[in-house]
């Protein structure tokens, strides 16, 4: 196939000259629009159904979240076994090393790749690559909440084979909640995995909750929490699997939308956590959500860019 370049000289249209010189015409890049892309949801097991071995895994994985709680940190753990053995525990560590991206998924896929480093940066869409190439390939992911975007995306990218997680991730799941990035057709790059939710669904709403009824001692003016009740109540997994809200609301993105801007220009960068929680839990709202993921980055740099054009640039200190 050729590409027609073709100069007009001027004068009238209907006694144009055209010279056309012929160059390779490189195959169309393929498009996939985000219309085109059909919902894609992580599976809900009921209880009836789950596997023991995969109920066991994920005992050890709130074994890491209840570590988490303890720590002061969104209680999420994370357990990666491969061929019936663990090969990494993780927690959340985003306050203890103020960084927002050091979410227990992210935690294990470090220190893996630290034991296992891949001999070139595609290994893992190469699928005849070893175990010892790609440590990922054969492993399944016990983790206590639904990965977020983020994670879900590099869990991708590593080429994790499936994925097990209790609590839905109702604001910001990225195995169907908000996007499906385990096996969303756009990402022609990274092979797809399973994904699974509802195992041991309820213990990890509740150790949510908890944390979510504990003071913030880095809040500057900490909010008290003292009239606020424990909720025992669960209701059923939506349509979607996930949180007992369902999906997100247009009203709930406004209100996390308002909450990221008015702390975007908080000087004490300690008080956010403490303001979004307070946004996502004025409706009695379940917190299945990673505390870090609530100043979403798209929204922080859409506002940098803003305040830059308005010559007011302020800067975001890291957490």
């Amino acid at each position: 196939m050729t590409l027609a370049c073709a100069s007009v000289e001027a004068g009238d249209s209907s006694s144009r000259s055209i010279s056309i010189s012929n160059h390779p015409l490189p195959p169309p890049p393929v498009h996939v629009t985000r219309q085109s892309i059909p919902p894609s949801r992580a599976d809900y097991t009921p209880p009836s159904e789950q596997d023991e071995m995969d109920l066991h895994w994920m005992r050890e994985a709130l074994i890491m979240a209840d570590e988490a709680f303890d720590a002061q940190e969104v209680p999420i753990g994370s357990i990666f076994v491969r061929e019936g053995k663990v090969i990494a525990r993780a927690r959340n560590r985003t306050n203890e090393l103020m960084n927002a991206t050091r979410h227990a998924e992210l935690e294990a896929i470090d220190y893996i790749l630290s034991l296992y480093p891949p001999s070139s940066p595609s290994f893992a869409t190469h699928p005849h690559r070893s175990l010892t190439d790609n440590p990922f390939k054969e492993t399944t992911l016990y983790v206590t909440v639904e990965p977020c975007i983020m994670c879900s995306s590099a869990l991708r990218q590593v080429g994790i084979k499936r994925v097990v997680f209790g609590a839905g991730n109702e604001r910001f799941g990225g195995c169907g909640s908000v996007v499906g990035c385990h096996k969303d057709p756009a990402l022609v790059n990274s092979p797809p995995f399973v994904a699974v939710g509802g195992y041991y669904r309820e213990e990890a709403i509740m150790l949510l909750r908890k944390f979510y009824l504990t003071e913030n001692v880095n809040a500057p003016n900490p909010k008290s929490k003292a009239n606020r009740i424990l909720k025992t109540k669960f209701q059923p997994p939506g349509v979607s699997m996930h949180g007992p809200q369902g999906p997100p609301t247009r009203r709930g993105i406004q209100r996390n939308l308002v909450a990221t801007r008015s702390v975007y220009n908080s000087s004490n960068a300690s008080s956010t956590s403490e303001d979004l929680r307070a946004s996502v839990l004025a409706d009695g709202e379940d917190s299945s959500v990673h505390e870090q993921q609530e100043r979403d980055a798209g929204l922080i740099d859409e506002m940098r860019t803003r305040e830059k054009i308005n010559g007011t640039d302020h800067t975001v200190a890291d957490r």
